[in-house]
């Protein structure tokens, strides 16, 4: 008698699937919805991933496998012209760059092959549709094939993993013209000698330096009035000054009023005050930022709620509708891969095995590719001091970590917010030299409750970048050693020696 409520339970739940063609359903084949259907399959639940393309989304095809290929081609040209100090005259007058784009596609392509197939997904007894998906009603979808065929389906669990496509605002004159996003960038055949890029977010800042370092001219320009918003003012102060180094000329506080084509090329018009000027280029790229792909999905239907920023989720990754969950760029949350398979993972470990996870808002690391590196973890400055939140900054220059030295990557600064006395990390920014590794070192310390205390006293391998996270990490120490305390222990000890000036709050050791 005692097992007769769990047997009624499984009763319940067998009839319950039953209504259903499958226990889940996940709109999308990017990164969330890889993860998605990759953990409900090994969860045993009968899956379909609806995908109206390719299977590996903006990741694989048009972000961050393409464009850091392209970084690191670019990159290659770089140091090739930079090897005389090295005492290597190699010249790079020729640049192939038909060839370079070729190797871009290459790369992309290997991904896909390696991880994002169909056949890998199938062989999880995952059954891998392409089509767009349309709801009917909150448990059925209709999938529209190609060649004008649907299918009805039905699920117990739905994931909304659809993604996000460029952004491009309304902009007077910009629908005459061709014009690229990072959803086409990376379908060109060549790159023009001139580029203007509106936007100096991460997708701009990123592509201006990799061409400005392929020999384009390159003018980037924005509303704000300084570049990377979503980051440190001053670290990002350090890497648009290495930008502009190396050529690319910044238009900041710029409104744009027109882009028309003439015969020069293409023309943004802009003002910067009270002055209107213009810019000509063989080709304009909008990194403008993404939108939530939710228009075609007929989410009224489901009874979804969902904005103009995308679906409404809370912590656990659930909409509206109790039995549908949303993951990734789809709700407007977090833009970044990392996060889109967070996001899966919360969702359907809630929705199919009911173990509780929230979303870690709290430990969101991200990181800009450019040379020098920008990453960020955690609160920023200006965030703790609007909250009100009793802190103290200890910095650290990329001039004293000694691997650095020897890289010739000096330029960089780290930068730690946390408590006084005991040293917990309430956040971190980093620019410079592998500043997306040494940002997730933060990361597993925040998560983890690991004080700079505790870092400072964890041994690191010399020389390393880590190392110079840990050095970072040393001045907690040094800033709240006591003078008072360490005269004590001088005359007590009858040390000799002269007590550091502690009066210096900048002081770095």
């Amino acid at each position: 008698m005692a097992g007769q409520p769990v047997e009624k339970l499984n009763t319940k739940l067998m009839r319950q699937s039953m209504k259903f063609e499958f226990d889940a359903v996940v709109i999308g084949g990017g990164a969330a919805g890889l993860t998605a259907s990759g953990i409900a399959a090994n969860f045993g639940a009968k899956t379909m991933m609806i995908e109206k393309n390719k299977l590996g989304g903006d990741c694989t095809w048009t972000g961050c496998i393409p464009s850091k290929t392209l970084i690191k081609a670019a990159s290659v040209v770089h140091q090739t012209q930079k090897s005389q100090k090295y005492g290597v005259n190699v010249s790079v007058d020729d640049i192939d760059l038909t060839k370079l784009l070729k190797h871009v596609d290459e790369v992309r392509r290997e991904v896909y092959e390696d991880a994002d197939r169909p056949e890998i997904f199938e062989e999880m007894g995952i059954e891998v549709v392409h089509g767009d998906a349309v709801f009917k009603d909150s448990h059925t979808i209709e999938i529209k094939f190609a060649d004008g065929n649907t299918r009805l389906v039905t699920s117990r669990y739905i994931f909304i993993c659809s993604g996000s496509s460029a952004f491009v605002p309304d902009i007077p004159g910009l629908s005459n013209v061709d014009y690229l996003t990072n959803d086409t960038l990376f379908e060109i055949d060549d790159i023009p000698d001139s580029i203007t890029i509106i936007g100096a977010g991460p997708i701009g800042c990123e592509m201006a330096q990799s061409f400005a370092r392929l020999g384009k001219n390159v003018t980037v320009l924005d509303m704000a009035e300084r570049i990377m918003v979503n980051d440190d003012p001053e670290l990002s102060d350090i890497l648009k000054s290495r930008l502009e180094q190396e050529g690319v000329t910044f238009l900041l506080g710029s409104s744009i009023q027109k882009i028309g084509q003439n015969d020069h090329g293409i023309e943004v018009k802009y003002k910067i005050g009270d002055k209107e000027k213009a810019v000509i280029s063989q080709s304009l790229l909008m990194a403008t930022g993404r939108r939530a792909n939710v228009s075609k999905l007929n989410l009224e239907s489901a009874g979804v709620q969902f904005t103009d920023k995308g679906i409404n989720v809370d912590d656990k990754c659930r909409t509206s509708q109790r039995h549908i969950y949303a993951a990734g760029d789809v709700t407007g949350r977090y833009q970044f891969t990392h996060m889109s398979e967070h996001m899966a993972k919360v969702a359907v470990t809630n929705a199919l095995i009911k173990v509780p996870m929230k979303i870690d808002q709290m430990h969101v690391p991200w990181a800009t590719y450019t040379d020098p590196e920008l990453a960020q973890v955690g609160a920023k400055e200006a965030e703790l001091k609007e909250k009100g939140v009793k802190f103290e900054t200890y910095r650290f220059p990329f001039s004293k970590i000694d691997r650095a030295i020897t890289d010739g990557n000096t330029n960089g600064m780290i930068k730690i917010h946390a408590k006084k006395w005991s040293g917990k990390i309430l956040g971190a920014s980093v620019c410079g030299a592998h500043a997306g590794e040494m940002i997730s070192q933060y990361a597993l310390a925040m998560k983890n409750g690991v004080s700079l205390r505790d870092f400072a006293d964890t041994i690191h391998p010399y020389p390393s970048y880590g190392l110079g996270a840990r050095r970072a990490a040393d001045q907690w120490y040094i800033k709240n050693q006591s003078e008072t305390l360490v005269k004590w222990i001088k005359r007590i000890f009858r040390y000799r020696g002269e007590i550091p000036d502690y009066s210096d709050p900048d002081r770095i050791v």
